[in-house]
């Protein structure tokens, strides 16, 4: 189940879910999934997306998902990838810069799980080491006791991300993996987070300590593009953008770093993910 922030329910995709659920619920569905989440098949859908012909799908995914065009620069896209990566109208996503306010990094489905001692979280009834995610034990143990953010991008979303405050970053570390649909259908059957492309950065921030940020590839293209390198950043500036495809970000934060708060608590120890803007307040630093 998925609520906005006021409590309204909101329903999903139903066909979406059927097709998902024949793919990952059946043994043919699951023999096609062995093309499907190869990273070859994802390069050729890739340069699809990238070409003119794929501006044809512009239109009428705009019409199936009610995507509002008026919050967007729209112009003359020269690809899907063009006008999937299309940039918002800053008014209307704005930024809250209060220094110990935690913002969402961008548009999604929110859930918060607490980490546990031996570092493993559940989502959707599949368990998750924090080490698995990363490759890295040392770096994951840092994290024992905090809380890991899971933000699930659908293909509707704004498939941009910002910073969440101020501060400075080591270099990108890419996991190569496949890449399966981050829908819950899929969470089901599969280790997804485990799985996956994936590509992790340390956020060395002012206010929340160090932060570990993992952006998550997904079926069909799911390019991650981080626009840095090592070096400084500043909080709601971009950080990079999703190419198509339903994505994920995690965030992982230290104990006794951050408070959510209390209706994304509540949602998530219920099973229910939360509707979250790229800018706003989803928690505090502790103090």
């Amino acid at each position: 189940m998925i609520k906005t922030r006021t409590g309204e329910i909101i329903v999903t995709n139903e066909n979406q879910n059927k097709l998902l659920k024949k793919l990952y619920g059946s043994v043919l569905g699951r023999v096609l999934l062995k093309t499907l989440t190869a990273p070859a098949v994802s390069y050729v859908a890739g340069k699809f997306m990238d070409s003119r012909a794929s501006t044809l799908l512009i239109k009428p995914f705009i019409k199936r998902s009610g995507i509002d065009t008026s919050e967007y620069v729209m112009y003359r896209f020269r690809s899907y990838n063009d006008f999937f990566t299309r940039v918002i109208k800053p008014e209307k996503r704005p930024v809250d810069y209060a220094p110990d306010h935690l913002i969402s990094p961008c548009d999604s489905k929110l859930t918060v799980h607490k980490i546990g001692k031996n570092s493993i979280f559940r989502i959707k009834g599949s368990r998750y080491r924090v080490s698995d995610l990363l490759k890295n034990e040392f770096l994951a143990n840092r994290f024992c006791g905090g809380y890991c953010l899971i933000f699930r991008l659908e293909v509707d979303d704004y498939h941009r991300y910002c910073y969440i405050d101020n501060g400075t970053k080591t270099d990108n570390t890419f996991i190569a993996g496949e890449l399966h649909t981050v829908n819950p259908v899929a969470l089901e059957r599969y280790n997804i987070y485990k799985r996956n492309s994936r590509e992790y950065t340390v956020l060395h921030t002012e206010n929340f300590g160090d932060v570990v940020q993992v952006e998550v590839g997904a079926m069909m293209v799911g390019r991650i593009v981080n626009h840095h390198g090592e070096g400084g950043f500043c909080r709601g500036e971009e950080k990079g953008k999703f190419e198509f495809g339903g994505s994920t970000i995690v965030m992982l934060f230290g104990k006794d770093t951050i408070c959510p708060d209390e209706d994304i608590l509540r949602n998530s120890a219920e099973g229910i993910e939360t509707v979250v803007k790229y800018g706003e307040k989803i928690g505090k630093a502790c103090r």
